[in-house]
């Protein structure tokens, strides 16, 4: 048993660690010629840089990712009245008490729960996985259902995720990013494997290419149903988020090699998950961080946040 003067000594506060990197500490005590040594062990877990390094291969159909190479994929559960959890929406872990969904995945009513860790949903014990219950949750405030925009919402959760190989946060892009034409972005999710199909098993991922606000917003494609506060990707007809995949992460890799999530599922096609000039829409990110960086920031619930 490591002595709790040892213990004492670690600790990971904001003047250790920085907003895109966390730290963790680890302690062993070791005996060695009837004397003790500790032995520290200083392990920095930055954002978007998994240990298990995705699979970025190009493929035509979504298919099942490398065991925790996406971290900070969260599974959004709900209780049911039966007492048991139930997947409904993805989302992203963004630090350590902060997680990102779609606001469109929030109800009132219910009660939630976030899963980290995971890539099986059916395997009850995966090791390393946690589920975490939610001390609040911030809509924004001007999210509209019906013209299904600010489609963000935030969970705070009860108590800090255990940051380590297979939980990490992904990082924020920078504000106001645009994403290139045609630029490569992975969805990542347990949803329906098809139109009406099952809901997947293990974590899947799909390589979207990414559809620019001036072609997105066709009147042929979205038309005017696409803000500038939208990023587009997909639409070939082929491979798409769908049901169960909202409020997962559209995932883009940055020029130092990090992970940045740049969009929130939020809606698609309502003839089919893989319609042909009917892309995923995802919140963008990037036009919310100045909303993200106030609302994390408060101390108190403030007269315009919508909690539950």
């Amino acid at each position: 048993m490591i002595d709790p003067f040892y213990k004492s000594l670690i600790q990971c506060s904001g003047s250790w660690c920085s907003q895109s990197a966390l730290a963790t500490l680890e302690l062993k005590q070791i005996e060695f010629d009837n004397l003790d040594y500790i032995l520290f062990l200083f392990v920095a877990y930055s954002c978007g840089v998994p240990a298990v390094p995705p699979s970025v291969a190009r493929v035509v159909n979504g298919v099942d990712v490398r065991p925790h190479s996406w971290p900070w994929q969260i599974s959004l559960q709900y209780q049911g009245s039966s007492g048991n959890w139930g997947h409904t929406c993805g989302g992203t872990l963004i630090s350590e008490n902060w997680v990102l969904t779609a606001a469109h995945c929030i109800s009132s009513s219910r009660t939630y729960r976030v899963y980290l860790g995971k890539h099986s949903l059916q395997t009850a014990d995966e090791e390393g996985s946690v589920a975490i219950s939610t001390e609040k949750i911030i809509v924004h405030e001007k999210w509209n259902s019906f013209l299904i925009v600010n489609d963000i919402a935030l969970i705070k959760l009860s108590q800090p995720a255990p940051v380590n190989e297979i939980i990490q946060p992904a990082c924020l892009p920078p504000t106001g990013a645009l994403l290139a034409h045609d630029s490569n972005s992975f969805v990542t999710g347990w949803g329906r494997l098809y139109t009406g199909g099952p809901i997947a098993d293990n974590l899947q991922q799909a390589l979207l290419p990414v559809v620019d606000h001036a072609t997105c917003s066709k009147s042929d494609w979205w038309g005017r149903q696409v803000k500038d506060t939208m990023v587009c990707a997909g639409g070939d007809g082929i491979v798409s988020a769908c049901n169960g995949d909202s409020g997962g992460p559209l995932n883009v890799q940055a020029g130092d090699g990090s992970w940045e999530v740049h969009g929130i599922v939020s809606f698609g096609s309502g003839l089919s998950c893989n319609y042909e000039k009917k892309p995923t829409v995802f919140t963008r990110v990037s036009a919310y961080i100045d909303w993200l960086n106030d609302n994390r920031n408060k101390k108190n619930k403030g007269f315009n946040l919508k909690l539950f």
